[in-house]
C-alpha cells in the first residue's frame, strides 16, 4: 500500500529569532516491508543541514538558521509503500546492542500497580505470546483519551488514571517488557486513520526482541501489531528520545507551536 504523508510542525514567536538549532527525527527508513518512494523536509536552513545515522539506526537532520522574521514552518512529506508483515520489522540496522532496550527510564519505569496487575497477569504466556497478552491488557485497561495526559506524564501515571494517549500506552508496554527480560524500543511514525483524516500528532507504537524471530511491532493504544497502514520513522529509549523536532533557540520570545499530520492511501 501506497501512503502519502504531510507532517506540517508551525512556529509562531513574538520577535525576531536570532539563532535556532533543531534535531529532526522526520525521515523514515527503507527496509523490508517499508520502501520509501520519496521524502522531503522543507524548513529554512534545510539546505545546509547536517544529516546523518544515529546509534539507533535513525536518519537525523541537524538544521540551523537565523535572523528569522514571522513564522517557521517545518514541513516533511512524500510518499511510502508499506506491506502487512505482521508486525516483523527485518532489515533495520540498529547499531547499538539490543541490551540497551532493558534500560528503564523515568517515563517507562513500571510502578508496584502496573506489575501487579499486568506483569504478575502475565506468567501463563511466554515468547510472542505473553507480548501479545501484554498488549491486549494495557489496551484494555487504558483508555485512550486525548487531552488526559502530556509528554511529561509518565507510564506509572498513565496508568493509574486510566487514560492516556499511543505515548502512554508504548510506554507502559515498554516497561513491563523490559521488567520481564524482553528488549523493547519506542517507535514513532504515522498511522493512516481514513480518507482525508488527519490529526494534531505523529503515532507511536513499541518494537519488542523475540529470539529466533527479530523484532516485532506492538501497538497498544490499537491493540494490534503494524500493518501496512503505518509508516515506521525513528526508534529510541522512549518518546524524549525521538521527539520528531527538539531544540533550542536564542531570541524568539513566546514560542507557540501547532502540529498537523495528513496520512492518506495514495491513489496511484
Amino acid at each position: 500500500m501506497r501512503l502519502a504523508v504531510r507532517h506540517v510542525t508551525h512556529f509562531e514567536y513574538d520577535s525576531v529569532l536570532d539563532y535556532s538549532v533543531q534535531r529532526l527525527h522526520l525521515t523514515p527508513l527503507s527496509f523490508a516491508s517499508q520502501k520509501v518512494v520519496q521524502w522531503a523536509i522543507t524548513t529554512p536552513g534545510i539546505e545546509n543541514a547536517l544529516s546523518y545515522i544515529d546509534g539507533f539506526g535513525n536518519i537525523v537532520y541537524l538544521v540551523t538558521c537565523g535572523n528569522i522574521k514571522g513564522p517557521v514552518d517545518v514541513i516533511a512529506e512524500g510518499l511510502v509503500d508499506c506491506e502487512n508483515a505482521g508486525g516483523l520489522v527485518n532489515g533495520v540496522v540498529c547499531a547499538a546492542p539490543n541490551s540497551v532496550f532493558l534500560r528503564q527510564t523515568v517515563a517507562t519505569r513500571p510502578s508496584l500497580q502496573i506489575q501487579d496487575n499486568v506483569q504478575s497477569a502475565l506468567s501463563a504466556f511466554k515468547g510472542l505470546e505473553q507480548l501479545h497478552a501484554l498488549m491486549a491488557a494495557i489496551h484494555a485497561q487504558v483508555e485512550f483519551t486525548i487531552g488526559a495526559t502530556d509528554a511529561s506524564t509518565t507510564a506509572a501515571e498513565a496508568y493509574l488514571r486510566g487514560r492516556g494517549v499511543c505515548q502512554d500506552h508504548t510506554h507502559i508496554f515498554l516497561g513491563v517488557a523490559r521488567a520481564l527480560g524482553i528488549p523493547s524500543r519506542y517507535v514513532t511514525g504515522y498511522l493512516v486513520t481514513g480518507i482525508g483524516a488527519s490529526s494534531s500528532a505523529s503515532h507511536a507504537w513499541a518494537e519488542a526482541f523475540v529470539p529466533d524471530l527479530g523484532w516485532v511491532g506492538f501497538d497498544a493504544a490499537n491493540g494490534i501489531c503494524p500493518t501496512d497502514h503505518y509508516v515506521r520513522v525513528a526508534a529510541g529509549i522512549d518518546a524524549a528520545a525521538v521527539t520528531p523536532i527538539r531544540g533550542s533557540r536564542r531570541g524568539g520570545a513566546h514560542e507557540t507551536m501547532t502540529v498537523e499530520v495528513r496520512v492518506e492511501i495514495d491513489q496511484q
